[in-house]
């Protein structure tokens, strides 16, 4: 007998939301969704720019709440993406990135639930790739024949928990002078894209040249042309296949889905590759601890979803993604609203 799980009455608002209601359909699978943990066992500061408090060690509370939400959910989900920014850098400082990645990957393991990680900015100060590559979070590792890592610099994989549907995880910091060693070639092709944009002393304070310039900074990154052409390669299969595909990054690619300062650096090259295959349903992103969201005039969902590092300890910032024949439904808790996504294109 079917359980009963949320779905949405017909009829989305513009901002993706709808009506809730019961019904006893029963998803093809669910996952949860979580971003921007940056757990530190260190007393409450401030972000970059002093005007936001950042929740350090509650964080690490907030996970064991989602854990348990995910629990009592009718339908356990059967795996979880974690969107990265996983522990924060100030436990580099503190000489504490082991202990602070082993809690936080305890309570995972604990749970029992699968997790798809993200590496990006704070993974990378506090390791470096060599490290994140022999680490628990490298879940790229147990990927299915043909679907795991690009190769031993790229952090980027895919998979199908179910008949229809892939689920791609991009490295959006391939390309960036954060966990790349200064005398690679990649990061000097980072360097070279941030002075040509760039002018100030400190390349974590944006340019004022234009809006979309301020993405342009140190603690962001870009895609190499390598795991683009491998991503069109996955999504040109998923296409032959009549697959449903969601994209999983930690930088937002649509400007319209975030503030400007959180967007890849090439964002354009994979909005470009997202427009050209029918399979593409959703990109979902972290980075952006505000959260945003986006249909784009393809059909395909832009979701950037709130940081649980700058949520109050009464509140929340996770979900759960309840996966049908003709939509995904996404059920947040505290700061995350609830969404439906529908399928922009049929095969």
């Amino acid at each position: 007998m079917p359980r009963i799980v949320l779905v949405y009455t017909p009829g989305p608002h513009k901002d993706g939301t709808r009506e809730v209601m019961e019904n006893s359909t029963r998803p093809l699978f669910t996952f949860g969704v979580i971003a921007d943990i940056q757990y530190a066992d260190i007393d409450d500061g401030f972000n970059f720019l002093k005007i936001r408090k950042r929740y350090y060690r509650n964080s690490l509370e907030l996970l064991r709440s989602a854990i348990q939400g995910w629990k009592e959910e009718r339908v356990n989900p059967s795996f979880i993406l974690q969107l990265g920014d996983i522990i924060d850098g100030h436990n580099k400082t503190h000489e504490a990135s082991d202990r602070a990645l082993e809690d936080v990957v305890n309570e995972f393991e604990n749970s029992l639930f699968k997790v798809h990680n993200v590496w990006v900015n704070h993974e990378f100060y506090n390791f470096n790739r060599n490290t994140l590559f022999a680490s628990p979070i490298n879940s790229g590792e147990n990927a299915e024949p043909g679907s795991g890592l690009i190769d031993d610099e790229i952090y980027a994989y895919h998979f199908s928990p179910a008949p229809k549907f892939r689920f791609v995880v991009l490295d959006a910091y391939d390309l960036s002078i954060i966990g790349r060693d200064p005398t690679s070639e990649k990061y000097n092709q980072a360097m070279k894209i941030l002075k040509e944009h760039n002018n100030n002393d400190d390349l974590n304070c944006p340019p004022v040249s234009g809006l979309l310039d301020q993405r342009f900074v140190k603690f962001n990154g870009a895609f190499s042309q390598e795991q683009l052409q491998w991503f069109d390669e996955v999504l040109t299969l998923a296409d032959q296949k009549h697959e449903r595909v969601t994209i999983v990054s930690h930088l937002p690619v649509h400007p319209h889905s975030t503030d400007p300062i959180c967007l890849a650096w090439n964002y354009d090259a994979i909005l470009s590759i997202l427009h050209s295959h029918k399979s593409v349903v959703c990109f979902i992103a972290g980075h952006d601890h505000d959260g945003g969201y986006h249909i784009d005039a393809s059909g395909i969902h832009h979701l950037t979803l709130e940081g649980v590092i700058e949520t109050h300890p009464d509140s929340h910032a996770f979900g759960t993604v309840y996966v049908y024949d003709d939509q995904m439904v996404l059920k947040g808790n505290g700061r995350v609203m609830d969404r439906v996504f529908t399928y922009p294109n049929s095969f």
